[in-house]
């Protein structure tokens, strides 16, 4: 067993590491503030060539696995970037994987290079309003019309559908589910941002579709088949997940012990007493121990087996450890730790958003129980 990394990735890190620190607290606490798409940042990754990390290399990318997306994205997240930073790079990083996988050779070569030379951006279309996780019920509709499909229903909690120039949508078609890349025309389409706690640099869109026209050129593999198509990308999405909230809470972690360090109540460094040495010194351990099963689960998927178990139990893991060494963070700072500019309550707020998607803990305990344990099904 090989616990260390390998030096790709140590490069990889270091290379990543150097990136961010062109954008520091600063930056990101005006960006919370203020919203809007850190595009300076998405284009600083497209320059160096990082955002077709795990895209093959016929078409523009690096042709690595989600081991060293997972190493370059938890590293941002820990620069201080959190996820408003990982999100900003999120969907060029594994986000067309099922055109990569299923798409024809027509496809890849017009889809994929735009997106990984940062010049087009991309959302991904799944969830409805009154659906959630049981995609198999979507409402959205494909309806083959002289050759085109047009399209039409309401998607939710879609980010960066405000500078997207594509999206990759999963609609219901005659033969079933079906999945498209397609331009997001704004002619017939309309995108409503939602106000939300954190992430404020990456919109969160409702988004509503009258009549979208979409080539037959630009549906994905079969008709009927797009449900199955996404399930093939969603333990890498669950591995990257828990990469980025292990990054951000090491980031909290760090954050609260340098403040603990030089912070003077009653003659001495709040750091020398065990209240707070103690909970500090847990969150560590347990973000430890997710980032063993973030690289436990990448390395399974990266050698083409299973990895379910694994890529749900990292994000677990991951979520849970996140928010606790973020709420530990505050707690840390007293008073200050509630002002912004301290910076640990925005990670706190980021880090229940890794908790809540793309998949809740609550259901991922189901799939454990079910798919691990054998037990029967809950719902």
């Amino acid at each position: 067993m090989e616990f260390s990394s390998s030096p790709e990735q140590e490069r990889i890190r270091e290379a990543i590491a150097k990136l961010c620190e062109r954008f520091g607290d600063d930056y990101w606490l005006a960006r919370d503030r203020g919203g809007g798409f850190p595009a300076d940042f998405h284009q600083a990754f497209a320059r160096d060539g990082w955002l077709g990390i795990a895209m093959p290399e016929a078409y523009g990318g690096a042709g690595l696995g989600i081991s060293e997306a997972a190493v370059m994205m938890q590293t941002i997240a820990e620069s201080g970037a959190g996820f408003s930073g990982a999100s900003a790079v999120h969907m060029n990083i594994f986000g067309l994987n099922p055109v990569v996988v299923f798409g024809n050779e027509e496809q890849k070569a017009r889809m994929l290079p735009p997106l990984i030379q940062g010049k087009q951006r991309a959302c991904f279309a799944v969830t409805e309003p009154n659906t959630g996780l049981n995609t198999r019920n979507l409402k959205t509709k494909a309806e083959k019309r002289d050759g085109k499909y047009f399209i039409s229903g309401q998607k939710v909690w879609i980010s960066t559908a405000q500078v997207a120039e594509k999206v990759l949508l999963l609609a219901r078609a005659s033969a079933g589910l079906t999945l498209f890349y397609t331009d997001l025309d704004r002619k017939h389409v309309e995108v409503r941002e939602i106000e939300k706690m954190g992430r404020h640099a990456v919109d969160s869109n409702q988004v509503f579709f009258d009549g979208l026209p979409v080539p037959e050129a630009d549906r994905i593999g079969e008709e009927g088949k797009g449900f199955e198509y996404i399930l093939h990308g969603m333990n890498p999405e669950r591995i990257l997940i828990a990469a980025e909230l292990v990054g951000l809470g090491r980031c909290a972690v760090g954050r609260a012990a340098a403040y603990a360090k030089q912070r003077i109540v009653f003659d001495r460094p709040i750091g020398q007493n065990q209240a707070i040495q103690h909970p500090l010194a847990a969150n560590w351990m347990a973000l430890e121990a997710a980032n063993l099963m973030v690289h436990k689960a990448a390395w399974l998927y990266d050698c083409a087996k299973p990895c379910g178990a694994e890529a749900n139990a990292a994000k677990y893991l991951a979520g849970e450890a996140c928010f606790d060494a973020c709420q530990q963070a505050v707690m840390t700072h007293g008073g200050y730790g509630y002002a912004a500019e301290y910076h640990v309550e925005r990670y706190l707020r980021e880090a229940l958003l890794g908790r809540i998607a793309p998949i809740t803990p609550q259901l991922i305990l189901c799939y454990i129980a079910e798919r691990v344990l054998g037990l029967p099904k809950s719902y």
